[in-house]
């Protein structure tokens, strides 16, 4: 049996009022983790009031928004990210980049004072799972589009700050799923959580 991770969620759908399929499937990643004696702490990002970084020195010199210190605490303190999010105009939602933007600054996601990027990584020791809702087949999204969305976070933003391994789980054509659909996913993520994968 293998010993038991941190494990944080984190809640990328942009309606605040939930009740949606990424809801459920994280809702079910976290019911099974904690089945296995995983630790489980969700932070939902659409309840979070922050602004958008507007320049580099926002960036480099600024403060992080109180808002966020808790989420980039529990970042801190997890050995495992899993992020849901629907695919938004063929990428993230903005909501999602602009969390990501603020809580990944320098001291934090890249050790201070370092002149190399690719040895300033500070947020080493954790991997990651991405899990992506999409209207497209997830077929058609994987070897058409190339994944280009999920892709470039995985490479430019989690593994340039160090998280690896990453993977990922695209669910297409959610509006064509149906009550079974959505149970069988829902049992997939919850293997998933049980495994900390």
């Amino acid at each position: 049996m293998q010993d038991p991770k941190r494990i944080l969620i984190l809640q990328g759908h942009p309606d605040p009022a939930g009740g949606h399929l990424c809801h459920a499937l994280a809702g079910a990643y976290a019911e099974g983790a904690r089945e296995s004696g995983h630790t489980v702490e969700v932070v939902t990002i659409a309840a979070l009031d922050f602004p958008m970084l507007r320049t580099q020195a926002e960036w480099t010199q600024g403060e992080l928004p109180p808002a966020l210190k808790p989420a980039q605490e529990a970042i801190a303190r997890a050995e495992h990210l899993v992020f849901f999010f629907p695919l938004w105009l063929g990428d993230m939602p903005a909501l999602v980049k602009a969390f990501l933007e603020q809580v990944a600054r320098p001291g934090f996601a890249f050790k201070p004072g370092a002149d190399n990027p690719f040895t300033a990584k500070g947020l080493t020791g954790r991997s990651a799972r991405v899990v992506v809702t999409m209207g497209m087949p997830a077929l058609l999204y994987r070897f058409y589009f190339r994944a280009h969305s999920v892709r470039s976070l995985e490479r430019n933003v989690l593994g340039f700050v160090g998280i690896a391994p990453v993977h990922e789980t695209l669910i297409g054509m959610v509006d064509k799923l149906g009550d079974k659909g959505v149970t069988r996913w829902k049992a997939k993520l919850r293997a998933l959580g049980r495994r900390a994968t």
